[in-house]
């Protein structure tokens, strides 16, 4: 790549990420609260954060058309990663999702998330001409499913939520119709109905805990919802202060490092603190936004609205747990939760959008 090139680049949007990161890091080493097992793993947080730079370095460097053939050599590569997991995965919390290597584990289903932007961004593109009707729709569907069953088996009900949002969002910024926007609302409704009793028992009680939640109950099913509203609560409009929080130093609130870890911000920065990560949050995705108006190709556009949709949803359900507005699900908070291969994901898609900025059409005056 030429030099001039990189003059293109969005330090915006890397500023706003490495603020978030740092900001992450920080945080997880608060809720970790002391806990001598999570201490151990904090370090290779920091290590993936670190490559995560280097790998938004690597990517925009190079050509975002070379992530076409590699987009599918990926998707390939996480199906048999995602077979790995199912005979002999490390199991958490009654799930099987990750690989154990020695050293650190390997979460397939989130690189699933890219591969899949890359792989729906080449079909629309290359089928952009095509008649927009069911058949098109289906075409498109048959890849996604095929991966979205493979992660729903582990069971990961939240990761393939995410891959169908994907899809839908790619689906829609191609030119989806109104009248099919309509049938998939309605098919959604009846899939919900007639897949609900084929959910996971775990699955079902956060479905029942959320709808019907027993104000007499202490701990049980309502304890991690109960403690994450008083943690938010507790932070008032500025927070107890870094490394303050009652409820988070005092263990209250569980899996404050990654699933709550939006509570415990809240609980330590208050109201205003918990605005501002949003507001970058939202800031990020606006940049992304950018990055699609200005790509030069169909491609490189989906790829950034891929990437925004990936981040929006994430972020949308995160908070929307930590706050009881939906059913608690596994979805990290991004560039903040702790979690090696989901931060490394979500920067490997920010390096895909700097891909496309740094290649974008002629600059606006």
């Amino acid at each position: 790549m030429q030099r001039e090139t990189w003059r293109h680049f969005d330090f915006w949007l890397l500023g706003a990420v490495a603020v978030l990161v740092i900001f992450g890091l920080g945080m997880i080493r608060s809720a970790i609260a002391g806990n001598e097992e999570l201490l151990e793993l904090y370090p290779r947080h920091i290590v993936f954060a670190i490559i995560g730079f280097f790998v938004v370095v690597i990517t925009a460097s190079l050509d975002y058309h070379l992530f076409n053939p590699i987009g599918k050599v990926l998707y390939v590569l996480v199906a048999v990663l995602l077979g790995l997991v199912a005979i002999g995965g490390a199991v958490a919390f009654g799930a099987q999702r990750a690989i154990d290597t020695g050293f650190f584990f390997i979460q397939p289903s989130e690189l699933a998330k890219i591969a899949m932007i890359l792989v729906l961004a080449d079909f629309f593109t290359r089928n952009a001409n095509r008649r927009h009707n069911l058949r098109w729709i289906l075409r498109s569907l048959i890849p996604t499913l095929a991966m979205v069953v493979a992660i729903f088996l582990q069971p990961d009900l939240s990761t393939s939520i995410v891959l169908m949002v994907i899809w839908f969002a790619l689906l829609w910024a191609s030119g989806l119709e109104t009248k099919h926007i309509v049938l998939f609302g309605v098919l959604g409704i009846v899939l919900v109905a007639v897949g609900f009793p084929f959910l996971e028992d775990y699955q079902q009680q956060r479905v029942f805990t959320f709808l019907f939640p027993d104000p007499n109950e202490t701990f049980g099913n309502n304890y991690n919802v109960t403690q994450a509203q008083i943690t938010v609560g507790s932070g008032g409009w500025f927070g107890q202060g870094y490394g303050q929080g009652s409820q988070v130093q005092l263990r209250f609130l569980k899996v404050r490092h990654t699933d709550f870890i939006f509570s415990a911000l809240a609980n330590e920065f208050g109201f205003v603190g918990a605005v501002v990560v949003l507001a970058l949050l939202a800031f990020v995705m606006y940049r992304c936004l950018r990055a699609a108006r200005l790509a030069k190709d169909t491609f490189g556009a989906l790829i950034c609205y891929g990437v925004t949709a990936l981040i929006f949803f994430h972020t949308a359900v995160n908070v929307g747990m930590n706050l009881n507005l939906i059913p608690v699900t596994g979805l990290p908070l991004p560039f903040i939760s702790m979690g090696g291969s989901s931060l490394l994901s979500m920067l490997l898609g920010i390096g895909l959008v700097e891909s496309v900025v740094l290649r974008h059409k002629a600059l606006e005056f």
